[in-house]
């Protein structure tokens, strides 16, 4: 009943945002039919296979299903294509969601941008990119999302460290980049980081730097603080750091000859102070640290072209993955920020809370049966050892009628000794 709302809810946000224009979209909601709109990658011949999937756990069966890697330690490349465009003068909306349900150790769950005349079938690491965005976990060290620009064909990486979800539960990643070169990167429809790309990447020259002519003035004085010349040393400051014990005797068996001549030990002096050092009074001619001037960077030229991408038209999905059954779905890529948010309401926003429930459902239910488990062991071993001393009793039972047979046959048998003395002495 779930997948028809959403089908409407999509409907009515096509009506509110009529002028938005979406270029990709991909929700996987034709069973296999996914199949012939992406191209796998021949560049290799052991690229990892997809498979279409809800997962083990969910928020809808039919809904969430995305393509989902199936075979760990591999590489994968997966790409679809749509109708190239350029984003100059608007903004881009790069949008998809990503479930790493198989507590990822090491991978990526990020997306590539290529241009439109992208050789899909020779897909493979180098090929040139226009951008690349989303979540990359390896260890400990590494669970941040990738946020890389291409600008006259070399990779820039945001200096900024954006910390990526690293639970299995689905999460939504988006990142908008506007033609006045701002930025920013959502996760789960909420803004974790934003800028611009001059002040956040390194593709141009820093606009100023140091003047290469300017030097400190060797009359220059930083210190802010001076020995006081007026200060001076007291005449008992200087004692020994350690002493000889005044209290020490030497010893009444003490043999000079057998143990050398006596010396008291040393302790600590109770008067000795320390390095006398002059007390510190504010400098008079202190003039504050010295700030090395800046001049404009020759080598510096604005460009307010470096948002734009002229040929955008391939999407890929470009991999590494140590530990397979990451889940890719709802892909997005518009031009409107409320259209690609309002998709990820009528998405991951409608099953997140229903997924969670049912993980939750099933780590209960194992819990569960590892208790069950558990006490079944438990039951069995105490049994086993019940069994051991029920033996034991036995054991001791047919000791004891054995110890109490012999006693009536020594009986007998003291008894018929009896008899034959009395018949020998009649």
């Amino acid at each position: 009943m779930k997948l028809p709302v959403t089908i409407l809810a999509v409907f009515a946000s096509i009506i509110v945002n009529i002028g938005a224009e979406i270029y990709f979209k991909e929700q996987f909601a034709d069973g296999d039919g996914w199949s012939s709109r992406w191209v796998e990658s021949k560049h290799k011949s052991d690229y990892g296979e997809w498979k279409l999937s809800a997962g083990k756990f969910y928020g809808d069966a039919e809904a969430d299903k995305g393509i989902q890697t199936s075979q760990d330690a591999r590489f994968y490349a997966l790409s679809a294509k749509f109708k190239s465009f350029s984003n100059e003068g608007k903004s881009v909306v790069i949008q998809f969601t990503v479930k790493h349900e198989q507590k990822i150790d090491c991978g990526g769950g990020y997306v590539k941008i290529f241009p439109a005349d992208l050789d899909q079938s020779n897909m493979h690491g180098d090929s040139q990119y226009y951008i690349m965005f989303g979540p990359d976990i390896c260890g400990y060290s590494t669970k941040k999302v990738h946020v890389i620009f291409n600008y006259k064909g070399q990779n820039h990486l945001i200096k900024k460290d954006i910390k990526c979800k690293d639970d299995e539960l689905t999460h939504l990643y988006t990142l908008i980049l506007n033609p006045d070169q701002t930025y920013e990167v959502k996760i789960d429809n909420e803004k974790v980081e934003s800028g611009s790309m001059e002040d956040d990447w390194d593709m141009l020259p820093p606009k100023m730097i140091k003047d290469p002519e300017a030097k400190k003035p060797s009359d220059w004085d930083d210190r802010a603080k001076i020995d006081d010349p007026n200060d001076t040393k007291p005449e008992e400051w200087d004692q020994p750091e350690t002493i000889t014990d005044p209290d020490a005797k030497k010893p009444d068996d003490w043999d000079e000859d057998m143990d050398g001549e006596w010396e008291p030990p040393m302790i600590t002096n109770p008067e000795y102070k320390g390095e006398w050092k002059p007390k510190q009074i504010d400098n008079p001619d202190y003039k504050g640290s010295w700030v090395h001037p800046e001049i404009d960077n020759p080598e510096y030229t604005h460009d307010a072209t470096m948002y734009k991408f002229d040929s955008i038209g391939v999407l890929g999905l470009d991999l590494w993955q140590v530990k397979s059954g990451t889940i890719f779905d709802n892909f997005l890529i518009t031009d409107d920020v409320k259209e690609a948010e309002e998709f990820g309401k009528q998405t991951w926003g409608v099953t997140k809370e229903p997924e969670k429930k049912m993980k939750e459902e099933q780590e209960d239910m194992e819990r569960k049966l590892r208790e069950e488990e558990e006490k079944s062991k438990k039951k069995d071993t105490d049994g086993e050892e019940d069994g051991d001393e029920d033996e034991d009793e036995d054991e001791d039972a047919e000791e004891e009628g054995e110890q109490d047979e012999e006693t009536e046959e020594d009986a007998g048998t003291e008894e018929e000794d009896n008899e034959v003395k009395k018949k020998d002495e009649l």
